[in-house]
């Protein structure tokens, strides 16, 4: 097998297309094609099916084998990167995969000052949800992520201790308290943006003898503030999530009794094999946030 071809697996694998990959990789179809091919008759398996409806998908084997590939891939490029760097030269790509809240936080002042200090070296932006950025790091399609709480076989540095707050309406019997309990939040309506964080309040509110009593479940946290202003419910959202917002008339928050927060965490599958760029950047969000 050819660098060129573990490229190509890895290209129609992400896309679901030998057109699109041929197009990335500026390449005819029937090259892509042949590239597939020349892989599993090598190998002597099937690692990709054409399904009418579904399009192309990975077989299991497919998928299994696509997390190694894409590991020699970013060996490669480390001897890459070590060899320019000899040259006194920073080159390669690092991926980063991130959820929304997270992307609006760090990444603007992190992709600055990354551009700034490091021109030559390109970093490629993925989003999407908590569940997403852990899948994407277990499957090696990016270097880091960042993530809420930890998820199995990776390391860690956390990036920032995000305070939880509760959201109502000025109205709202419980705003006369300058703090609320999990107690006081009993069986009351809540807005709850899904942000990976409901799960481990379920099992804090089981704790302070309360029931959690989700009344709508939103994805957006100007949504959730917007069903709050309606008096549709409570919520309890991160600082981080509402950083730089201004709350709307009759919206406000109140402290949680006693306080809870969120680590918000850089994570990666090994901080000692990591790439030279991926290092250089995990240094840099350290060096900014930490």
């Amino acid at each position: 097998m050819t660098i060129t071809q573990l490229r190509v697996f890895v290209k129609v694998a992400e896309t679901g297309s030998f057109t699109k990959a041929g197009q990335l990789l500026n390449m005819t179809q029937p090259a892509v094609s042949h590239a597939i091919s020349a892989i599993e008759a090598e190998l002597d398996v099937k690692l990709i099916i054409r399904d009418r409806r579904n399009g192309l998908m990975l077989t299991d084997t497919g998928k299994k084998i696509l997390v190694h590939i894409r590991e020699v891939l970013k060996g490669i490029e480390k001897v890459e990167q070590v060899a320019a760097a000899e040259k006194g030269l920073e080159l390669g790509t690092i991926h980063i995969g991130t959820f929304p809240t997270a992307s609006a936080y760090f990444m603007p002042k992190l992709i600055s000052e990354f551009k700034q200090r490091y021109p030559k070296l390109e970093l490629v932006l993925h989003e999407g949800t908590v569940d997403e950025v852990k899948e994407w790091l277990h499957t090696r399609m990016i270097d880091a992520g960042i993530l809420l709480y930890p998820a199995d076989k990776m390391e860690y540095i956390r990036l920032k201790k995000d305070k939880m707050v509760v959201v109502l309406r000025d109205d709202h019997p419980l705003c006369s308290r300058s703090a609320i309990t999990l107690k006081d939040l009993d069986c009351e309506p809540m807005v709850v943006c899904d942000g990976g964080y409901e799960s481990p309040f379920i099992d804090k509110f089981k704790q302070a003898g309360s029931t959690l009593h989700t009344a709508f479940t939103v994805y957006n946290v100007n949504t959730s503030i917007s069903m709050i202003k309606e008096g549709l419910g409570l919520a309890i959202l991160s600082e981080m999530s509402m950083s730089g917002m201004t709350l709307p008339e009759h919206v406000v928050t109140r402290d949680l009794d006693p306080q809870v927060y969120r680590d918000v965490q850089l994570a990666v599958p090994s901080l000692h094999e990591a790439s030279l760029a991926a290092k250089l950047f995990i240094e840099m969000a350290q060096e900014l946030f930490v």
